[in-house]
């Protein structure tokens, strides 16, 4: 089979190890907004494809046949293009995404929001030291409404906008321990982050929930209409030998 990890996660990597183990020939497609980022095995593709149009040319000419979106959850715009560029080819698709923190016991006491813009309206209520965990393509939204406020901001990479003076950066990349957060979240009266889900950076919802600090939570926008969805890399491999048993 040859099959198209659109990747990224550590998901992604486990499927590609599988899929590379059941002799499948495997392309991983990486974004390339990551510096260092972990690389799979099998053969990688960095950077887009240019939209739709050519991701759908890509799986004409490199006779594609099966997809896997395995991208970020809030990877929003490449699983909309990866959902339209397989059917307008009739390439069979599946998303890959690994289960959120909804349903967590202390999930229902959390602020849930329904993008960043909220997000930054309703954090400038709740504190005075936000500990900002949305990476740095959202840093943006955040700005003005927060501008006044001590935030800490964790990214893994620089971000690309001049931060607000009174606001402290901190690159690190994951995962993160119950003992690291704690130090790190330490002065922190509001937790925000998106629903990632996994483990590895879940243990600052921990902290919060120690602590009593707010949390707030920006929801998922769910796998484009039509596309089927698997939460681990098991349940993705099993979809791709149904695949290719037909």
């Amino acid at each position: 089979m040859r099959v198209l990890v659109l990747g990224g996660t550590r998901e992604a990597r486990a499927l590609a190890e599988l899929l590379v183990q059941d002799g499948d020939d495997v392309v991983t497609s990486l974004a390339g907004r990551v510096a260092r980022p972990r690389l799979p095995v099998g053969e990688v593709r960095i950077g887009g494809f240019g939209g739709i149009d050519g991701l759908a040319s890509h799986l004409r000419d490199a006779r594609v046949d099966v997809v896997v979106d395995a991208t970020h959850p809030f990877a929003e715009n490449i699983s909309g293009n990866a959902a339209a560029a397989c059917e307008r080819t009739d390439v069979p698709l599946v998303r890959l995404e690994r289960p959120g923190w909804s349903e967590r016991a202390d999930a229902g006491a959390w602020h849930w929001v329904d993008d960043h813009d909220e997000a930054a309206r309703v954090t400038a209520t709740l504190g005075e030291r936000p500990f900002l965990t949305v990476g740095r393509q959202s840093l943006h939204r955040f700005v003005e409404p927060l501008r006044d406020l001590a935030c800490v901001v964790r990214v893994v990479d620089p971000p690309e906008i001049e931060l607000p003076t009174s606001w402290t950066l901190v690159q690190s990349r994951g995962p993160y321990t119950l003992e690291h957060e704690r130090e790190a979240m330490t002065g922190a009266d509001v937790l925000v982050t998106k629903d990632s889900g996994g483990s590895h950076t879940e243990a600052k919802l921990d902290v919060a929930a120690e602590r009593g600090v707010p949390v707030v939570v920006v929801r998922r926008a769910g796998a484009p209409e039509g596309v089927s969805v698997v939460r681990d890399a098991a349940a993705a491999r099993a979809w791709v030998r149904a695949r290719a048993a037909r």
